[in-house]
């Protein structure tokens, strides 16, 4: 599962590439529909241990509150890991590492691992902030200082390599299995002082679409070179804001577009990158997209420019919907159900204690809408199948 953006501009919605990949997917729509039907060319089964026939398995082990809880990471204070072991068995799809720890990645990966052996269902995600500068969760041993963004993305393509690698092992060892890095928002020149949640802390890695595509396409590859998947983020991209979607609320970028270079970023990002990314999305507002609702709330955004213009049909997922200044006016139920209502995948809630409303809204929900129904189901099964090529299906 992958982009399927060649070019930024224009590009061919998947959906309307292959609708289900049950259907079969036709490359010559002239083709008679006889021909394309015809029993002698049956569509090829899935193969007995690929990914698509995982998710079958997996499908077939869960009902249905253990389906939704699939689109849940839940998170877990590092000054407080032994508490993880209760959200581990509660049935959430992964688990978010926030707050600041020095333990060695020895001890991290016995945390960790015991967590993987009493998750009730499929393998977890096991994820952390890990950008460098004044981003960086994991600072025991076993973890290098990592440099600022900024000072990062100067390095040549090798040198950076190398520190992505090094990090991708690292938190591989750990038991870790997913970075929400890199940052892919592109901060003008000059405007870094008053972009408080990127430039101010040197967050990203150029003042160009070019070259953030560039440094953040060679870290999401060193990552997953190791198993970790990379995060790409925040999109639409939060380099024009002024405030901060965690401690402020309608934050907004008046002016990125479909064509501006915080959107380009990330159609070049996803078009360099080798690996099988996440997406995570901004919850600011941006009224030349959707005047109406905040990014991670937003259909026009995830689904019709995201999944239909830029071709990603892999997993999206939100910043924090728990304790986000931003979110606060939203009921917590209200923002998990809006954004799988959107097109997203994973709800992140770094307040793990209210993930079990969260799911009890999206449950409610399912039922009583058969529509929104077909989205979660959607949803699940880009999950799982990101957990099937992710090994963590078995």
């Amino acid at each position: 599962m992958r982009t399927t953006a060649a070019k930024p501009f224009p590009l061919m919605p998947v959906a309307l590439l292959c609708a289900a990949a049950l259907a079969g997917c036709s490359t010559t729509p002239t083709e008679p529909a006889s021909s394309r039907t015809d029993a002698r060319t049956p569509a090829a089964a899935p193969a007995p241990d690929g990914p698509e026939a995982r998710v079958g398995t997996a499908l077939q082990q869960l009902d249905r509150r253990a389906e939704i809880g699939q689109l849940f990471v839940a998170g877990v204070p590092l000054d407080d890991l032994g508490g993880g072991a209760a959200t581990a068995t509660s049935g959430v799809g992964g688990m978010f590492l926030h707050g600041r720890t020095t333990a060695p990645a020895e001890e991290l990966a016995a945390t960790t691992s015991a967590w993987q052996e009493a998750a009730p269902g499929p393998g977890l995600w096991v994820a952390a902030d890990q950008e460098g500068g004044l981003v960086q969760t994991l600072q025991g041993p076993g973890f290098d200082e990592l440099p600022t963004a900024v000072e990062q993305g100067r390095l040549p393509d090798d040198q950076l390599a190398a520190l992505a690698d090094g990090l991708g092992a690292a938190m591989r060892a750990a038991g870790l299995n997913v970075n929400l890095a890199p940052v892919a928002d592109v901060v003008p020149v000059g405007a870094e002082p008053g972009n408080e949640p990127i430039g101010a802390v040197h967050r990203q890695y150029g003042g160009s679409a070019t070259e953030v595509a560039r440094a953040a396409a060679v870290v999401a590859d060193g990552l997953a070179a190791h198993g970790v998947v990379p995060t790409l983020k925040h999109f639409p991209g939060l380099g024009r804001v002024q405030r901060n979607t965690d401690t402020s609320a309608d934050v907004v970028d008046p002016v990125t577009g479909r064509t501006d270079e915080q959107v380009t970023a990330f159609a070049d990002l996803l078009s360099r990158t080798a690996a099988e990314p996440f997406v995570m999305m901004s919850s600011a507002t941006y009224p030349q997209l959707d005047p109406s609702n905040q990014a991670a709330f937003s259909r026009q955004v995830i689904t019709g420019l995201l999944r239909d213009e830029l071709g990603f049909d892999g997993v999206v997922i939100s910043d924090d919907l728990a304790n986000a200044e931003a979110v606060e006016g939203i009921p917590p139920g209200e923002r998990a159900v809006r954004f799988l209502e959107a097109g997203g995948t994973l709800v992140l809630s770094v307040d793990g204690g209210l993930v079990p409303e969260m799911i009890d809204a999206v449950a409610a929900r399912s039922e009583e809408d058969p529509a929104f129904a077909a989205l979660v189901d959607a949803a699940v099964r880009t999950a799982l199948t990101a957990k099937a090529e992710a090994g963590l299906l078995g």
